[in-house]
């Protein structure tokens, strides 16, 4: 039996496949409900029976007014089986939308699932007559029937019924319903069966498979996918559209509760999984989804892609490309198993692929001649793949659609270029800038508009009231309207605001007659009320000068925020809250409410995003996530943990939006006293830097308060005779005196060691970053930071913070010191590398890359250019001084996790990552001297000897090579290797003063030792010439993080190497033969490496503490 319909495609399905599962609905918070195909068959069957009675025999179309449900493909097979077509009604579209449809399609029934009956009534009631026919209790449907209003609006009731009778209808859509009157589709069983057919094939589809149900049923490709799934024997996932719209739920839904194995989907649905969710789940190592297609908007790039999927991933990847038009899909290219594999992947576009069963592809130019080779437009249309536009007749065998898309014909693929109008997509749907300016134009308030795409994809409109609005004197404009001369963005910008009452309640008005007239996708995300439209010389609108306007605009409503206590902000936020979800002003926003649960949708959380942005000042990059996925108590935490340094008065006027957080434990004064210095001119230019694996960096002229001299700062590695001893309970009253009492207890006093807590520092969330130090001659200060976005400045001594920052997003990189010692250099999640004052905290230049940064920076001390890798492949030369990049590489499409290392003899530069490649670059241009790979990732960072570049591997190796990229040896532990070598530094091994560190960098042994752990509990030293073992220690846990090997003559011994276990335990070895000397557990786990001066220890732990130890000599 060959099928020739969609519903036949089913029933030979179910003849192989009854007992089988067919339909999951799973609304992620209660259990899950199932049918299986031969109970789709039995309840489609009964309610065509019924349809057939209540129905008369000339409708072709019967509407299908639903949300998402178990009993969705029943109602559709139902209604296909009559025969008729089914035309989906979106229950969130306006009522005016649905009522065009109707009345285009003739409809006479529609049936309501009966959740929604009273929504219908409430949206219709003074639209259409309507008529209850019969309630269909066991399929929770009630048919209605629309009056004859209908049938005397529009011509054409015989056409639809003459095709139907000819050409057997499937369903009808409408192709994009922006303005006027949509354009209706008529898609025929023959034109989307071969889609279907030819997809089966190409997705290799088994009885095993879970296909989603990812498009709405007004968007063609939900025909693909329901009935791609139910004529496979495979299993089709459905989900409730609120789940929708929350990425991380989405995606435990998808691949943690139901093991999704297909998924096609708009790249914009992909893209709000983000990328740590796409890489942990949805295109992990482990992940369930078989294949990913992308359709409906352009395809991402095959880079893009690349960098999505994690090491291992085998998901296979297709790019679809179709028109409503000519329903559904008209080409597909599947990607080629070695390009996702490829290291070397490029940033082109990806090949449209060839024509589908029964299709036909066309490039013609602007005469209409076909293309071969070039640009032109393509067209697509085949003997069958035919359907029917608006008022057509008939179907003409061959016809071609021209789909508005410009196409390059290249080797022979077809590369998609763009639109040449003002065409745009947004989400999948099309929205006709032009027209929609000609919409709001036609608002009484409104006397022009412009309408632009700003490069965020955020819809503005720039609107000039109407002088003589209704219900206003027609002057009242000149109240908050200024009068203008001049075409300058900052005089626009003044009348943008819409603080004034008359203009939020203008702004509401106009939002509302909108929604009654727009889909939600073209309403606009912003509105600015300008005076006058800028102009061109050639009297047409000036885009470029409405985009500077938009601009300006931004950056004065944040210089207008002003210091705002917690009501306040709260308030503000359920005020733009009700605003964006157009609630009544004096409905209840609850503490648990979501608003993607309270009716918002994605467009609406943008709209919200925008308006926290630019009202608050604060534009974080988890603030999305929590828009879409938090509650309003969440988002109002999130807001008020992330711009605290936003929303506080400036102690003085700076040049980049940022301000200073001030400590949780203030000091009497000022920051600028609390440091030393009288004014911010006066700086330090002697300093030294210790930060992990033992690294220490030097520079040597002091200016200090206000004179300039030679100093004698020589700051002793020895043991200080009677370090100052600061009791914990003292310096952190709120820390409970037991908790205190039980770390005591870990110590061992019979180790000649001992090891206290001296001061502890919350940060409110894990601490992974490792300290670095800051060394001056009269003060040493500690620099960290969290995953609670917040950047300590802590007094060694004291613990006492000197400043506190709250960056962007997490922060697991550790910082570094600029060359000139002004500057704390640390990247960030969400993307940014930030400059910091390091007397102040305050932000003095940010660098953007393009994805997470985890990467600690490096600093070269002869150019004091600094180094940082990001995770999106790249590393980056940075000039802190000059603020600009002086050069970047693009390391082969692999994250780099690792921090770079620098060697100044030979002068070269090392990166590794986690593609498992080891660059050697000349650091002052960039250029890769030599590439050492492994067939492991990189997490650890190279160390550098006079001689060798070392590096750990997660294949459990310690490798050891020459600086021309020879292997000298390699090591190899039981388990992977995540921990950075450590090779002690000359100064220290040999007790020496810091003032003979020279080149600003302390040097290393020449046949220096290697000390590194491994997550199999070991640390391991190692001879840095041969690589073989000279000692190695068994630890309770594992050892992800770098030992830090410091001078022990204090304690009797030569050197000491201090490391971290991630139980939580510190240990404090012999350098010389790894004997334990000293232990303390702390209460979290550890995955930061610690860091030692004099006789203090600091580490970070993921019990959301930084501690201070200090260590004495028991014995």
């Amino acid at each position: 039996m060959t099928a020739k319909s969609l519903h036949e495609l089913v029933h030979e399905a179910a003849l192989e496949h009854g007992d089988k599962t067919a339909v999951v609905f799973d609304s992620s918070i209660s259990a899950r409900i199932s049918i299986t195909y031969n109970e789709i068959i039995s309840l489609s069957d009964q309610l065509t029976r019924e349809l057939r009675v209540s129905v008369q025999t000339h409708n072709t179309a019967i509407g299908l007014f639903c949300h998402p449900d178990i009993l969705l493909p029943v109602w559709i097979i139902s209604i296909l089986q009559v025969p008729l077509a089914y035309v989906p009604l979106d229950p969130a579209s306006p009522p005016l939308c649905s009522r065009r449809m109707m009345s285009k399609c003739k409809l006479s029934f529609c049936l309501i699932q009966n959740e929604l009956l009273h929504q219908f009534q409430q949206q219709f009631s003074s639209l259409i007559s309507v008529k209850m026919c019969s309630t269909l209790s066991s399929h929770r449907l009630t048919l209605i029937r629309i009056e004859g209003e209908l049938e005397s609006k529009l011509p054409g009731a015989a056409i639809l019924e003459d095709v139907q009778q000819r050409e057997p209808l499937a369903y009808v859509l409408h192709t994009s319903g922006t303005t006027g009157v949509p354009k209706i589709v008529k898609v025929p069983h023959k034109c989307i069966v071969p889609n279907i057919i030819c997809l089966r094939s190409v997705f290799m589809m088994t009885p095993e498979d879970v296909v989603f149900l990812s498009s709405p049923l007004t968007f063609d490709p939900s025909v693909v996918e329901m009935f791609l799934a139910l004529s496979s024997g495979a299993c089709l996932l459905i989900v409730p559209p609120a789940v929708k719209k929350m990425p991380r739920r989405l995606s435990q839904v998808l691949f943690k509760r139901n093991n999704t194995t297909v998924l096609q989907a708009t790249p914009t649905l992909v893209r709000r999984f983000g990328r740590r969710v796409l890489q942990e789940e949805v295109l992990s190592s482990h992940s369930s989804l078989r294949l990913l297609a992308f359709g409906g908007e352009p395809c991402p790039s095959l880079k893009l892609i690349r960098g999505w999927k994690q090491e291992g991933n085998r998901t296979s990847i297709c790019n679809l490309y179709g028109t409503t038009e000519v329903s559904c899909w008209a080409s597909c290219y599947k990607v080629p198993e070695e390009h996702l594999c490829s290291v070397n992947v490029s940033d082109v576009s990806l090949p449209l692929g060839q024509p589908m069963l029964d299709t036909v592809m066309e490039v013609r130019d602007e005469k209409g001649r076909l293309v071969t080779e070039g640009e032109g437009q393509l067209f697509i249309g085949g003997r069958e793949r035919v359907c029917l536009l608006d008022d057509e007749e008939s179907l003409v065998q061959g016809t071609m659609r021209a789909t508005g898309d410009w196409v390059q014909v290249r080797d022979p693929h077809l590369y998609f270029l763009g639109r040449k109008d003002r065409l745009v997509k947004r989400f999948g749907q099309r929205v006709h800038l032009d027209a929609l300016q000609q919409v709001i134009e036609s608002l009484p308030e409104v006397e022009a508009c412009a309408v632009n795409l700003s490069e965020g994809d955020r819809l503005v409109a720039f609107i000039v009231l109407s002088s003589s609005r209704p219900g206003e004197h027609p002057t009242s404009s000149s109240t908050f309207l200024p009068e203008i001369h001049s075409h300058h963005p900052e005089e626009y910008s003044q009348s943008g605001s819409t603080n004034s009452p008359d203009l939020k309640h203008i702004d509401g008005n106009i939002r509302h007659e909108l929604s009654q007239k727009l889909p939600n996708h073209s309403i606009p995300d912003m509105i600015l009320f300008i005076p006058a439209l800028p102009l061109t010389s050639h009297g047409k609108v000036d885009s470029d000068e409405l985009m500077k306007i938009f601009g300006s605009h931004g950056q004065d409503k944040k210089e207008q925020t002003l210091q705002k206590d917690f009501e306040s902000v709260k308030i503000k936020l359920e005020n733009v809250w009700k605003e964006c979800l157009g609630l009544q002003n004096d409905a209840e926003v609850k503490e648990d409410a979501h608003f993607m649960l309270s009716g918002g949708d994605s467009l609406q959380a943008l709209r919200l995003f925008d308006e926290i942005t630019i009202s608050m000042g604060t534009a974080s990059v988890g603030l999305l996530e929590v828009i879409l996925d938090g509650s309003f108590s969440d988002l109002l935490s999130h807001i008020m943990g992330g711009t605290q340094d936003s929303i506080l008065p400036k102690k003085r006027a700076l040049q980049c939006d940022d301000t200073v957080v001030p400590s949780k434990q203030p000091k009497e004064g000022n920051i600028e006293s609390t440091t030393g210095f009288a004014n911010p001119s006066d700086r330090v230019l002697e300093f030294l830097v210790i930060g992990r694996a033992g690294e220490v960096f030097h520079c040597g002229v002091l200016k200090f308060q206000g004179q300039s001299k030679q100093s004698n700062f020589n700051p002793p590695l020895e043991m200080n005779k009677t370090p100052p001893r600061i009791s914990t309970i003292e310096n952190n009253p709120e820390r409970p005196l037991a908790q205190e009492q039980r770390l005591r207890e870990y110590t061992s006093d019979v180790l000649p060691i001992g090891l206290h807590v001296l001061w502890s520092s919350d940060t409110g969330r894990c601490v992974d970053a490792s300290p670095v130090l800051l060394v001056l001659p009269d003060r040493t200060t500690v620099f960290i930071g969290s995953h609670s976005h917040r950047m300590q400045a802590l007094d060694l001594a004291s613990g006492e913070v000197v400043w506190e920052r709250v960056l962007g997003d997490r922060l697991e990189s550790s910082a570094a010191i600029s060359k000139c010692g002004t500057f704390v250099v640390v990247g960030c999640y969400d993307g940014l590398i930030y400059f910091l004052d390091v007397f102040t905290g305050e932000t003095m230049w940010t660098f953007k890359t393009g994805d997470v940064v985890k990467s600690s920076p490096t600093v070269d001390s002869k150019t004091g250019l600094v180094f940082a890798g990001s995770y999106d492949g790249c590393i980056y030369a940075l000039d802190p001084l000059g603020k600009a990049c002086v050069w970047q590489h693009y390391c082969g499409g692999s994250a780099v996790f690792s921090s770079p290392c620098m060697c100044l003899s030979p002068r070269q530069l090392y990166c590794s990552t986690l593609g498992g490649n080891l660059h050697c670059f000349n650091p002052d241009s960039g250029k890769v001297l030599w590439t050492y790979s492994s067939s492991a990732p990189f997490f650890s960072s190279p160390r550098c000897s006079e001689t060798s570049v070392f590096i750990g591997s997660v294949n459990g190796h310690i490798i050891g090579l020459s600086h021309s990229g020879e292997t000298l040896w390699d090591y190899t532990t039981k388990e992977p290797v995540f921990s950075s070598p450590c090779i002690p530094m000359i100064d220290i091994l040999t007790n020496q003063q810091a003032s003979l560190v020279f080149s600003g960098c302390s040097s290393t042994l020449a046949n220096a030792t290697v000390t590194c752990g491994s997550h199999d509990g070991h640390v391991y030293c190692l001879n840095g010439q041969t690589g073989s073992l000279l000692w190695r220690f068994q630890t309770t846990g594992k050892v992800f993080s770098t030992p830090f090997v410091f001078a022990g003559s204090s304690w009797g011994v030569r050197s000491l190497v201090a490391v971290c276990s991630t139980d939580g335990k510190i240990w404090i070895l012999d350098g010389e033969n790894g004997t334990l000397k000293g232990t303390l557990s702390l209460p979290g786990e550890l995955f930061s490496s610690p860091v030692v001066w004099e006789n203090k220890l600091v580490v970070g732990c993921r019990n959301d503490y930084v501690y201070c130890l200090e260590l004495t000599k028991l014995l």
